[in-house]
C-alpha cells in the first residue's frame, strides 16, 4: 500500500494525480490567502522563490540558512535552523502560513508549528519538473499566479536548452557526496540524482537510504566515471580533492560541484540548468578523459 509521506521521513514523494493550483506533498487543499498572509518558510530555496515571485512583503520569518536573495534577507527575520527553528520566536511573528519540506524539516516540529500555524504547506519536489508544481503552488495561494506563469515558462525554455545540449553527452556512473567523517552521498530517488540524470549522469553508491554512508576505496573507484564534491551541506574545496582521490586510487575524475545549482529547487532550478549546460560538457569530457575513453 502506497503511504502518505509525512515531514521529515524521507518517503517517497507526493501523491500523484491530483490538480497542481492549491495542493501541497500531503494531498492539503490550500486556498487563497489574500493579501493579509504572513509567511515563514523554513526552507531556503522557497523563501527565494517567494520572493522572486514578487512576496517578500510577506515573509516576516526564515531560517538562518537562507541567504538568498542577499538583498532582501537582512529584514526578514531569523527564526534558527531548517531543523532547529525557535518556536517562540515564531510565534511571536504571528504567521498565518508556514512553508516547510520533507526533508528539511522534522515531523516533530512541523505537528508543534501546526498547533498555533493556521496553513502549514508541505513540499517535496523530487524531480526537475516538480518545480512548475511548486511555483503554480506558491502563486496560486499568494496571489502570484502571473508570476509563477512566468518561472514556468523559463524553466520549460531552459530545460529545452540543457535536453539538446545533453543529447550529445556520454551516460556516466558519477558519485555524489554530501559529507566527510562520514562520507556520505545520495540514493537515486533524491532530487539532486534526478537533476544529474537530466545530463545523463547516474548516481553510484546509494541504496534505499535517500541519504546513505559510503565507504571510498579501489573497489568503489572501478565502479565510477566521476565523483563529484558538492559545496553543501558540507562545504568540499579543492583540498579535498586530492584527500578523495588517495582514498579512491587511480581511475576517476574527481571534480567540485555548485551545489545550490542541483540541489535548490524554485527559482533557483532555473539557473541551475543553465548551470549544467555548461558545466556537463566540461567535466563529462575530463572523465571520459581519465577513463580513457576519449583524448
Amino acid at each position: 500500500m502506497t503511504r502518505t509521506p509525512e515531514p521529515g521521513d524521507g518517503a517517497d514523494g507526493p501523491p500523484r494525480g491530483l490538480p497542481s493550483r492549491g495542493v501541497d506533498a500531503l494531498g492539503t487543499v490550500h486556498r487563497p490567502a489574500g493579501d493579509e498572509a504572513r509567511i515563514v518558510s523554513l526552507v531556503p530555496s522557497i523563501t527565494e522563490l517567494l520572493c522572486d515571485l514578487g512576496l517578500s512583503e510577506r515573509l516576516v520569518g526564515r531560517t538562518t540558512f537562507c541567504v538568498h536573495p542577499r538583498e532582501k534577507m537582512a529584514d526578514i527575520p531569523r527564526v534558527g535552523g531548517t531543523k532547529t527553528p525557535k518556536l517562540e520566536r515564531m510565534r511571536g511573528l504571528r504567521p498565518t502560513h508556514v512553508i516547510v519540506n520533507i526533508d528539511e524539516n522534522d515531523r516533530e516540529t512541523v505537528e508543534e508549528i501546526a498547533r498555533f500555524v493556521p496553513h502549514v504547506i508541505v513540499t517535496h519536489p523530487l524531480s526537475p519538473c516538480d518545480n512548475l508544481d511548486l511555483y503554480r503552488l506558491m502563486g496560486h495561494v499568494f496571489g502570484a499566479e502571473a508570476a509563477a506563469e512566468r518561472l514556468c515558462r523559463a524553466f520549460s525554455d531552459a530545460l529545452h536548452r540543457l535536453r539538446e545540449r545533453a543529447a550529445g553527452l556520454e551516460p556516466l556512473r558519477v558519485l555524489y557526496l554530501i559529507w566527510r567523517r562520514p562520507w556520505m552521498t545520495i540514493s537515486r530517488s533524491t532530487y539532486i540524482s534526478r537533476v544529474l540524470e537530466l545530463v545523463g549522469w547516474q548516481s553510484v553508491g546509494g541504496s534505499e537510504i535517500r541519504y546513505p554512508e559510503i565507504a571510498l576505496g579501489p573497489e568503489l573507484a572501478r565502479e565510477i566515471d566521476l565523483l563529484l564534491l558538492s559545496s553543501e551541506p558540507y562545504p568540499f574545496k579543492s583540498r579535498h580533492v586530492e584527500e578523495v582521490r588517495a582514498e579512491l586510487g587511480p581511475g576517476p575524475a574527481v571534480e567540485l560541484i555548485d551545489a545550490e545549482m542541483v540541489s535548490w529547487y524554485g527559482s533557483r532550478a532555473i539557473a541551475g540548468l543553465d548551470y549544467l549546460h555548461d558545466y556537463a560538457p566540461r567535466v563529462s569530457a575530463l572523465a571520459l578523459r581519465a577513463a580513457g575513453r576519449q583524448g
